[in-house]
């Protein structure tokens, strides 16, 4: 096996595993938390953390998930390794579809609207403005938990199956 696909691989796996315990993190504590705040904070705090979260940091593992894994499964078909080529390439598009599309198609608006919105003084007002926001927001974000997950283990499958193939 060539250097490259090494190297690409590990780096498929890496952003997988990055992108899959972000999303992850959100479901079992940060979002978990804010719920149990004053919503006024959990209000300010969630517009604080969208309004970090585009960064160089993240961009690697939102934004080039899908592009490693789909070079990886490019590599691997052209190296005869079809069966974990079909694994990347699978994960490649779970991860394309139900990770970055969905996230730009429903969180991130999500998130937009949130972050027009004047924190009320009243806290009965900004409790009905987190609830409205938190639960469909958190349901989006466990499905895109799930999925990434899926294209990690998606992609880990694909390196079993390499390995399966040379035994």
């Amino acid at each position: 096996m060539r250097y490259l696909t090494k190297a690409m691989i590990l780096v498929s796996l890496t952003l997988s595993a990055a992108i899959f315990g972000f999303f992850y993190a959100w479901v079992c504590s940060t979002m978990w938390g804010l719920d149990a705040a004053d919503p006024r904070v959990a209000i300010q705090a969630m517009q604080a953390m969208n309004a970090s979260v585009r960064n160089f940091v993240f961009a690697p593992a939102f934004f080039g998930t899908p592009v490693a894994l789909a070079l990886t499964a490019f590599l691997l078909m052209r190296e005869g390794s079809r069966r974990s080529a079909v694994a990347f390439s699978l994960a490649a598009g779970v991860y394309f579809v139900l990770g970055l599309l969905l996230t730009m198609r429903v969180n991130v608006p999500m998130n937009e609207a949130l972050a027009l919105i004047t924190v009320p003084d009243d806290v009965e007002s900004a409790r009905a403005i987190w609830q409205d926001y938190s639960q469909p927001w958190q349901f989006w974000n466990q499905t895109r938990t799930i999925t990434s997950g899926v294209a990690f283990l998606l992609a880990v499958s694909g390196v079993m199956l390499l390995e399966r193939r040379r035994a």
